[in-house]
């Protein structure tokens, strides 16, 4: 039998390159399916951390943040929608008027993977980010999205109101940057094989493929 293959997927639910390459890294492992088992796990990576509740206009914020244009926003989007097209995944950008904090949306993902709905809590929160333009730092926003997901709405509230998961988040944060990764998406198979940026679902299926193989050989 294929040995199985373990990815820790680091990334934001307001990365707009995350929801590409998680949505590629679907489509791969679907692919996959009956050649590799894959076990799947989103990791907290904030953009972000400072955001205030407000949010901040995100193209200004990409502007300030990183010293571009307007044009080359615009032209980014372009570039972002396109590839969103290509692999069945709806940027509205319009929509998606603000960047928020995150930081509770991780400890609702987080909360997930122990009910064993944390890839159906990622798949709602990017898609109601990118897509319908909710805000992801609203606690009854994130409460209906739980909901959505399959999960109790009463308990998902509970975790938010309680402060659950945030040291775990913290941790988890501090353990990938200290292993050097300042940026996402980005992907750690069996524990130490990375791969940086948003890739092809081709890209991903050949990666899955290697990594498998390498550990039968093992």
């Amino acid at each position: 039998m294929t040995p199985s293959v373990t990815i820790d997927f680091v990334s934001d639910v307001v990365c707009p390159w995350c929801a590409l390459g998680a949505k590629a890294l679907e489509q791969a492992i679907a692919n996959l399916a009956g050649e590799v088992p894959v076990e799947l796990t989103y990791k907290p990576f904030e953009l972000n951390p400072d955001m205030p509740a407000d949010g901040e206009n995100a193209v200004r914020h990409i502007m300030r943040k990183y010293g571009r244009s307007a044009e080359e926003v615009a032209s980014s989007q372009e570039t972002l929608m396109a590839r969103g097209e290509a692999i069945g995944f709806q940027f509205d950008l319009e929509k998606r008027s603000h960047f928020y904090n995150t930081f509770d949306a991780h400890r609702l993902l987080q909360w997930a993977l122990q009910e064993g709905r944390q890839l159906e809590l990622k798949k709602v929160l990017l898609r109601a980010y990118f897509t319908d333009g909710q805000n992801p730092s609203n606690r009854e926003t994130l409460v209906r999205l739980a909901a959505e997901a399959g999960l109790d709405a009463a308990a998902a509230r509970e975790v938010l109101k309680s402060g659950a998961f945030g040291n775990e988040v913290r941790e988890l944060e501090a353990f990938y940057r200290e292993r050097g990764i300042n940026s996402v998406p980005a992907l750690v198979l069996n524990g130490r094989h990375l791969v940086s940026g948003s890739q092809s679902v081709e890209y991903y299926e050949q990666v899955i493929r290697q990594m498998a193989q390498a550990s039968g050989e093992a």
